[in-house]
């Protein structure tokens, strides 16, 4: 079976792998834990532990389990002043961490209870923040100003050094393929790259790199930004012609959300330069990747994972493009 791992955090990297786990593949997703925002960041505060928030939506997504935990597991106490907004899987996850002491003897128990196939890697077991440099020189500190910020954020790093979870290191080594998926760069994906151990390892790796490109561009971290704009981004971290594919939306939007998502969000959907992602040698996988869910655009999970998976099966011998 082929091997996969997987960069990303949040929305973007479940929404992936809700696709990818139909298919016959053994995918290992890696998740940063630096998120200090909403019921995440409450709970790193009480018990001092990395955020929890990212892997277990990363775990939910992954699971074979039924509506019914599902729903269990994304409640969230919206009526408690205590407990205000925590939802169950971020509890359950810490109540892990509290026992066992660390995410490598906690998530295998939440991978047993969820009947998850895959794995699930947290980037560090370091309690770390991300910390934002804007253009004018400026710090911010921690994941939920970073995305907040209005000032251009122009590079990130960390409060302070970390330790790669060195399981992470052994994935990259013995995998197939290396996915940086779709998701804010600047607070999702890059957060992997500020290690230059791994950076170097994913460099070495004979697995081929690909990206997922986002659907719109972020505001503060990516506006303007055509499809070879987010990959020159991952190559300053990464090194230049490290990525080898992009997968990435090619047909155009045209709705009255498209619209609202300018106006209240100052997001525009993200053009795919063809040209100028074929001058810059990246083999190009374009196809109509976008679905509606509650009014809100996303990546359409299995036409996404399908892409994949035939790229994987074929290596890129057969002709992709749409």
């Amino acid at each position: 079976m082929k091997k996969i791992v997987i960069f990303g955090g949040g929305s973007g990297l479940s929404q992936l792998l809700k696709g990818l786990k139909l298919f016959p593949i053994d995918v290992t997703a890696v998740v940063t834990v630096s998120d200090n925002g909403g019921s995440t960041g409450r709970v790193r505060r009480d018990y001092n532990i990395p955020a929890v928030g990212d892997i277990s939506k990363v775990l939910l997504a992954m699971s074979d389990c039924d509506n019914e935990t599902r729903d269990l597991m994304n409640y969230r106490f919206t009526k408690s002043k205590t407990l205000g907004n925590h939802s169950i899987k971020n509890l359950l996850l810490t109540a892990l961490l509290d026992l066992k002491g660390n995410f490598s003897n906690a998530l295998p128990v939440f991978i047993k209870l969820l009947d998850i196939k895959g794995n699930i890697l947290p980037l560090t077991e370091d309690n770390v923040d991300l910390v934002g440099i804007t253009s004018d020189n400026k710090k911010v500190y921690g994941e939920e100003l970073v995305t907040k910020c209005d000032a251009k954020i122009s590079k990130v790093m960390y409060s302070n050094d970390i330790t790669v979870n060195p399981k992470v290191i052994d994935a990259v080594k013995k995998c197939d393929l290396i996915i940086f998926s779709s998701g804010s760069l600047i607070t999702s994906i890059i957060p992997h790259l500020l290690n230059e151990e791994l950076n170097e390892a994913i460099r070495k790796s004979k697995a081929k790199k690909m990206y997922i490109c986002n659907l719109f561009t972020q505001p503060g971290e990516t506006d303007n930004f055509k499809v070879s704009d987010h990959i020159k981004l991952l190559e300053e971290y990464l090194g230049e012609n490290t990525i080898d594919i992009v997968i990435a939306n090619n047909t155009k939007m045209n709705s009255e959300l498209v619209k609202k998502y300018n106006k209240k969000e100052q997001k525009d959907p993200v053009v795919c330069d063809l040209d100028k992602l074929e001058s810059m040698h990246k083999l190009v996988i374009a196809d109509k990747l976008f679905k509606i869910e509650d009014n809100v655009y996303r990546h359409d999970a299995l036409k996404t994972a399908y892409l994949v998976f035939s790229y994987l099966m074929d290596g890129g011998k057969n002709d992709l493009h749409n």
